[in-house]
């Protein structure tokens, strides 16, 4: 255990986030997505597995230790639902909230559509898959810098 560090938080996971750099993609997906064949294509082929988790409480655990890219228009981008991609899932909505708390402002996320996803996700750092079984929670969040 470590202090005010989220027991969420992983030794596995805390390597993940510590070894990203500026720009760098974290891909963060549901339980639905072929999470280990994306992962074999990331820059770190690493699968990290949060099973039994809702994906809201994940976030919230990551993004205390995260930043997000603040020099990027899109740091946040989402998997467009294919049937309707205006729509905004239950699911996003609820990470979407824990994004803003932790930026301190409302993130606009980028939407790809599924195929898009999928080749900017192979293209990410590393994969976190959460066991929430809701439909179209899937986040490409691009890792930013602390400033002093």
């Amino acid at each position: 255990m470590l202090k005010s560090i989220d027991p969420i938080l992983t030794p596995d996971l805390l390597w993940l986030l510590a070894s990203m750099g500026h720009g760098d993609d974290l891909v963060f997906v549901d339980a639905n997505h072929p999470a280990t064949r994306i992962a074999q294509s990331t820059t770190s082929q690493r699968l990290i597995q949060l099973p039994g988790m809702t994906m809201e409480t994940a976030i919230r655990a990551i993004m205390s230790v995260y930043p997000l890219d603040d020099f990027d228009p899109d740091p946040v981008r989402v998997m467009a639902p294919v049937d309707d991609p205006d729509r905004v899932p239950d699911v996003q909505r609820a990470v979407l909230a824990e994004i803003a708390r932790a930026a301190g402002n409302a993130v606009t996320p980028g939407k790809l559509a599924r195929p898009d996803f999928y080749r900017a996700a192979a293209a990410g750092f590393g994969v976190v898959q959460v066991g929430d079984s809701r439909g179209y929670g899937c986040f490409l969040i691009r890792k930013g810098v602390i400033s002093s």
